[in-house]
């Protein structure tokens, strides 16, 4: 059988860039099969798919040495048209992929473009939209959908092309854990039923192995670094090498100082053979120490019985009632479209609760206007285009200081103090577009603590985020927390996010809050896990299989276990 994907001694290099981003990449692939590629930002993954789904060279320029085929040819003689009905590509920025006015019409476009007829059209759209869950949604408009809805509608539209190799970019960026858990179960379905070709490129490694891959590719400063069965792959250092999060399981293995075979199919910890792993995980466990409790403080943000609607008579949020100390790092987790956006909206003063009140140090926020809410309490979004407005670093960081009249001297001073916290200054004089979008996400984060505000409200602060960028941004958020005292609350699907950094977590499912405790506890907790979307932790599985007594415990020591690691290393100078 001829592979479907063939690279031999392929390098490129993009027409701007004075080195190459691909280096003499020898990567076979063949029909049916299901291939997992990670690797860091910056590592060439994503150039990678660019060469396979044609962005390379067509839409962006540059000088290729070596051959690369798909399918037998040269993406080069297929044309772009030619390689789109090969090669389908989910994109993580779905809003860059919508193209009709409804989900329907959107999922439609290719088989209108083919001109598949009307009956036949009805009856695919249908089918697509059953297998990926998006029935109810055919009427809307894709820019009423949530993240993970968007990202279901996407895969819809480029399944209902039959094409023979699916490239998804970052499927999980933006969805709920469980949500994830279905897209990654749907993609392993239509590869059994289809025998499609599948290539799936993902920072969240545990999460993309879900389901079984035959193989893991692992991309370092454009070069393949590893291409192994995950078996093989989780019993090396290679992923942590380059900077990839392992799966938590096999941490808390290597930390008990177990070595681990092959042959114990580490790839999913359900099915894991444990039993010469016990004694050493129960040992460990028992010389661990927990998390040191923190002092309770004075009430920072009160929501008291909240409810919200849009509609009369259709509520959004109902009875929401939590008390967040100064101080506290909390995270506000649930599936896509809970009311968990909403909730920071109702804060920030943009809606007006239905019933209920806010209360900020113990006072009712409700006469508050928008901009004196906004000298409190900041909101950093999602995505950092979504809140930068000017070219230059200096001047977006000044911006809001510079529209409530602040004397020019103090605003160079507290910007000035802002980016070095920040860890900008360097880049003081820097147009935003020179940034990557980490140092991006950490502009919009200054513009909002030039402010000097109490309570620091973000959506998804690592979306997107490589493991190493992910812990940059975290270990800035906990010094500015511990150092200047700023309560933190960030809205996550990320549960190591929430179990390693945050003291809390408040969990809304359906509009209701279901739980405000420890994050262990939560994500040990099945009936929490299944209602608000979120993903039990393998922590969870492992303590249970080696007959741990309490694993939210279990939890705990091993999350308090990999601060100490990493406060050490940092002392120590290693970071």
């Amino acid at each position: 059988m001829e592979p479907i994907i063939e690279f031999k001694d392929f390098s490129f290099k993009y027409r701007a860039q004075a080195e190459p981003t691909l280096r003499d990449i020898n990567l076979s692939i063949m029909p049916g099969e299901k291939v997992l590629i990670v690797g860091p930002s910056g590592s060439g993954k994503s150039t990678l798919a660019h060469c396979i789904n044609g962005l390379v060279p067509f839409s962006y320029t540059g000088e290729s040495k070596g051959e690369l085929t798909i399918g037998g040819k040269n993406p080069k003689d297929l044309g772009l048209f030619g390689l789109s009905k090969i090669v389908g590509t989910v994109l993580q920025d779905t809003d860059g992929q919508f193209i009709g006015l409804t989900v329907a019409e959107d999922i439609a476009f290719a088989l209108e473009n083919d001109m598949v007829p009307q009956e036949e059209l009805f009856a695919k759209v249908d089918e697509v939209a059953e297998m990926v869950d998006v029935k109810m949604l055919l009427d809307h408009a894709p820019g009423e959908l949530s993240g993970g809805q968007k990202q279901r509608v996407s895969m819809a539209g480029v399944m209902v092309d039959e094409v023979d190799i699916l490239l998804f970019d970052e499927p999980l960026a933006n969805l709920d854990p469980a949500t994830g858990k279905r897209a990654i179960a749907m993609i392993d379905q239509i590869q059994k039923k289809k025998k499609t070709t599948i290539l799936i490129i993902e920072h969240r490694l545990e999460d993309a192995l879900y389901r079984d891959v035959d193989r893991i590719v692992v991309v370092g400063e454009g070069r393949i670094v590893a291409d192994a069965a995950p078996d093989e792959l989780l019993v090396t250092d290679i992923l942590k090498q380059q900077g990839i999060r392992e799966p938590l399981y096999i941490t808390a293995l290597k930390h008990a100082g177990c070595q681990i075979q092959a042959s114990d199919k580490p790839q999913h910890i359900e099915t894991m053979e444990l039993k010469n792993y016990n004694q050493s995980l129960k040992d460990w466990f028992d010389r661990a120490e927990g998390k040191k409790k923190k002092e309770e403080t004075a009430s920072a943000l009160q929501v008291d019985d909240v409810y919200f609607s849009y509609v009369p008579g259709n509520p959004i949020l109902q009875h929401i009632h939590f008390d967040i100390h100064k101080g506290e790092m909390v995270s506000i987790v649930g599936k896509n479209g809970a009311g968990k956006s909403t909730l920071s909206n109702l804060i920030c003063g943009f809606y007006k609760p239905t019933r209920g009140k806010i209360l900020l140090n113990g006072e009712d926020m409700s006469p508050l206007s928008i901009k004196e809410r906004g000298e409190k309490i900041g909101l950093v979004m999602q995505s950092p285009n979504q809140m930068i407005s000017k070219p230059m670093i200096f001047d977006e960081v000044a911006l809001g200081l510079a529209v409530r009249g602040v004397p020019e001297a103090e605003i160079k001073e507290r910007v000035f103090e802002t980016l070095k916290i920040c860890g900008l200054y360097p880049f003081r004089n820097w147009p935003v577009s020179a940034l990557s979008f980490g140092q991006k996400k950490r502009v919009s984060i200054a513009s909002i603590l030039v402010m000097n505000p109490e309570v620091l409200i973000l959506d998804e602060p690592t979306a997107g985020q490589d493991y190493r960028h992910y812990t940059e941004i975290m270990e800035f958020l906990k010094n500015i927390n511990e150092t200047y005292g700023i309560t933190i609350i960030m809205i996550t699907h990320d549960m190591h996010l929430m179990l390693e950094y945050t003291d809390r977590a408040i969990v809304i499912a359906d509009g209701h809050l279901i739980a405000d405790d420890t994050p262990a506890k939560v994500l040990t907790n099945e009936e929490i896990a299944d209602k608000a979307y979120l993903k039990k932790t393998s922590l969870y599985d492992l303590a249970v299989n080696c007959q741990i007594g309490d694993p939210s415990e279990f939890v705990e020591r091993f999350i308090a276990f990999e601060r100490e690691n990493r406060v050490r290393k940092e002392e120590g100078g290693h970071v």
